[in-house]
């Protein structure tokens, strides 16, 4: 096995609207109702999937203009969402860096966004290729997107040991015949890295 394919948001990066909206919307209830009501994640999955934010937004706020506010704070505040890097997981990201693993993320992500992650994170430069959902107009689970990065970077899956914390991407890496940890805890992967012979 030679090569290793991470999932970012939620493996590598620690992202959740939550860290923004629990500053801005103090009651626990109204807060939930927002962020699986009027902004919930499927909502913020199209733009994953290549809808403008702009657009995003605008639909949202004709939906629901008591909430235009908190709607548009979605995206111009998006980067308070991150609270920063997962650390163990990381740390097993540069451990495979420097063994001279072969490394590459395939993340749901907006295209729009990912420059901020591109800028803040600095483990991102250890990746040999990234394959943003929202630059391909595809999203996981969708087997096209697993695919194209096969396909882009002339993998083998039989030769992928791939990362994510999503089960239905899980179940889509394994369908396509790759070696896939469903991601819990850094340690957890630990143990599987070393089973699969990627990591001492």
């Amino acid at each position: 096995m030679r090569t290793v394919i991470f999932d970012l948001g939620g493996v590598l990066i620690d992202w959740n609207p939550r860290y923004l909206y629990d500053k801005l919307i103090a009651d626990s209830a109204q807060r939930e109702h927002f962020l699986s009501v009027v902004c919930p994640q499927s909502w913020n999955e199209q733009q994953d999937a290549g809808r403008s934010l702009r657009a995003a937004t605008d639909e949202r706020i004709d939906l629901f203009p008591q909430h235009a506010k908190l709607i548009e704070a979605y995206y111009s505040r998006w980067p308070e969402m991150l609270a920063g890097p997962i650390a163990g997981s990381v740390a097993l990201l540069r451990a495979l860096a420097a063994a001279d693993m072969p490394l590459y993320a395939l993340t749901n992500w907006s295209a729009e966004l990912f420059p901020i992650a591109r800028e803040r994170f600095d483990f991102l430069k250890l990746f040999r290729g990234i394959v943003v959902s929202g630059a391909e107009g595809l999203i996981k689970p969708d087997p096209a997107l697993f695919r194209l990065m096969l396909d882009r970077y002339s993998l083998a899956p039989p030769n992928c040991f791939y990362i994510d914390d999503n089960p239905r991407n899980i179940e889509t890496a394994v369908a396509l015949g790759m070696m896939a940890h469903h991601y819990v805890s850094a340690d957890a992967l630990a143990l599987d890295l070393r089973a699969a012979g990627l990591i001492g």
